[in-house]
């Protein structure tokens, strides 16, 4: 009997749902230079034991990047209603700060009750949203691993291995380069995907 624990399969997007009250910052990041593509080292002949880098297979492969672009979507959908309450928000409250000495004590009054209320609705839009991306994640991420698993135990198979390690998990501090089945998995994944969608 084979036993799997999969854990931390979709890093990118899916490891968290970023929180709504942070705004994005665009951030600089080097150009990558370009490298000569090496080619892969060659499996170990005899070898039992096996890693895999389940980051890698969630960036790499198409099943990983449709549950990334799924989350990411959601994500997006939120920000821009948190965005959209805002705005709303604070036209509200510009609107209080420049009419000071020409609003009446009673549409002041009603102003600022309108802000309060929209403060607190918006409060519990992000909190509601968070809950629901942190759902769609972890729905990903299980749909992902349903995925994930029978592809491990194929390829454990087709190579006659004893375990496969999860690179980031395991606790590896050095191992040869050969041994990484990530490229075998993710073909073996994306062609199981592919014959899935075929009528």
């Amino acid at each position: 009997m084979r036993a799997y624990a999969v854990a931390a399969s979709l890093v990118l997007v899916l490891g968290a749902a970023p929180a709504l009250a942070q705004q994005a910052t665009p951030q600089t990041t080097p150009a990558p230079q370009p490298t000569a593509a090496q080619p892969p080292a060659p499996f170990p002949q005899g070898a039992r034991y096996a890693f895999v880098d389940l980051g890698r297979v969630a960036q790499e492969s198409a099943e990983g990047k449709a549950q990334n672009a799924k989350v990411a979507a959601a994500v997006q959908q939120r920000q821009n209603q948190v965005a959209e309450k805002q705005q709303a928000l604070q036209a509200n409250q510009q609107k209080l700060q420049t009419g000071a000495g020409v609003l009446s004590e009673a549409a002041a009054a009603q102003l600022q009750a309108e802000i309060q209320r929209q403060t607190v609705e918006l409060q519990r839009f992000q909190e509601d949203a968070q809950s629901e991306l942190n759902e769609v994640s972890q729905q990903a991420q299980l749909e992902f691993n349903n995925k994930l698993i029978p592809i491990l135990d194929q390829v454990g198979r087709e190579k006659s291995l004893f375990m496969i390690f999860s690179i980031a998990d395991a606790g590896i501090a050095w191992a040869d380069p050969g041994l990484d089945v990530s490229a075998d998995v993710i073909k073996a994944l994306d062609a199981s995907v592919n014959s899935a969608a075929r009528p």
